[in-house]
C-alpha cells in the first residue's frame, strides 16, 4: 500500500514540479509588477507549496518502507537519511520560502501581519528539520546532509529577522519577496536534478555537481537583478532605506 501511494505521489510531484520549473522563469525574466509577473508568480508559489507537501509525504513513505520505495538502493540508513529526512527538510524549506514570498507581498501595508503564527511556525519547522538533517548527516558522514541544512538555517534566520523588525523600510518587502521566490526555485530545481537522478542513475544521486548547479544559477539571477539591471534601485529601494 505504501509503495503504491509513494509511486502515485511521485507522479503528481513530477507533474506539479515540472509546471513550477517552467512557471518560475516568467516572473524572473518578465517585467516586474506586471500582470504576467503576478499571475505566473502566484502559480509558481502555489506549485512550490503543493510540491513541498508532496515531498513531505514522499519522505514519510520512504521512512516507513525505505527498501521498497527505493529498490535500486541497499543502504537502509542512507536511504532514510537522504531520501527520508533530507527530503522532508527540503520540502519544508521549499514550502517555507514560497509562503514567505507570498505573505510579505500580501502584507506589504501591514508588516505586523507577517508575525502570524503559521508564518513563524514555518520558519521554526525549517530550522528543526534542518537540524535533524545536520545531526543525521554527521552520524552518516554524508557531506551533502551536513552542508544543505545551513541553507535552511540562513533562510529561516533572515526571514525571522525581517518578521521581527518593528518597522522595516517601506520597500524592504520586495527584497524578501525576490529572495524567497528565487530560493524556492533553487530548491525545486535541486530536487529535480538530484533526487530525480536516483530513479535513472542512482550512482549520481549524491553528485555535488547536480546539487550545486541550481544554486549557482539562482545566485546568478539574484546578482544579475541586483547589479546589472539595478532591480532594487528601480523600485526606489535605496530611497526607502534612507527614509525619503
Amino acid at each position: 500500500m505504501i509503495v503504491w501511494l509513494f509511486e502515485h505521489i511521485v507522479m503528481v510531484h513530477i507533474v506539479v514540479g515540472a509546471f513550477g520549473l517552467v512557471a518560475f522563469w516568467v516572473p524572473v525574466i518578465g517585467r516586474k509588477g506586471g500582470v504576467n509577473h503576478k499571475r505566473w508568480g502566484l502559480w509558481f508559489a502555489w506549485a512550490m507549496l503543493i510540491n513541498g507537501v508532496l515531498a513531505a509525504a514522499m519522505a514519510a513513505c520512504t521512512l516507513a518502507e525505505p527498501l521498497a520505495t527505493h529498490p535500486k538502493l541497499t543502504d537502509v540508513a542512507m536511504i532514510r537519511g537522504v531520501f527520508g529526512w533530507m527530503m522532508l527538510y527540503l520540502g519544508v524549506l521549499t514550502a517555507s520560502l514560497a509562503w514567505h514570498s507570498l505573505v510579505v507581498v500580501r502584507n506589504k501595508h501591514d508588516h505586523l501581519a507577517n508575525r502570524a503564527p503559521f508564518h513563524v511556525a514555518m520558519q521554526a519547522l525549517t530550522i528543526a528539520t534542518a537540524l535533524i538533517c545536520l545531526v543525521l548527516g554527521i552520524m552518516l558522514r554524508q557531506p551533502l546532509m551536513i552542508a544543505m541544512p545551513f541553507i535552511g538555517f540562513a533562510s529561516a534566520a533572515t526571514n525571522l529577522w525581517f518578521i521581527a523588525k518593528p518597522a522595516p523600510p517601506r520597500l524592504d518587502y520586495l527584497i524578501e519577496h525576490f529572495k524567497a521566490g528565487v530560493g524556492a526555485g533553487i530548491s525545486c530545481y535541486t530536487a529535480f536534478l538530484a533526487f530525480g537522478a536516483v530513479r535513472y542513475a542512482p550512482q549520481h544521486a549524491l553528485n555535488p555537481v547536480a546539487w550545486s548547479i541550481p544554486c549557482i544559477i539562482g545566485l546568478s539571477i539574484i546578482i544579475w537583478h541586483a547589479h546589472k539591471r539595478n532591480y532594487f534601485e528601480r523600485f526606489g529601494w535605496k530611497r526607502a532605506r534612507q527614509g525619503t
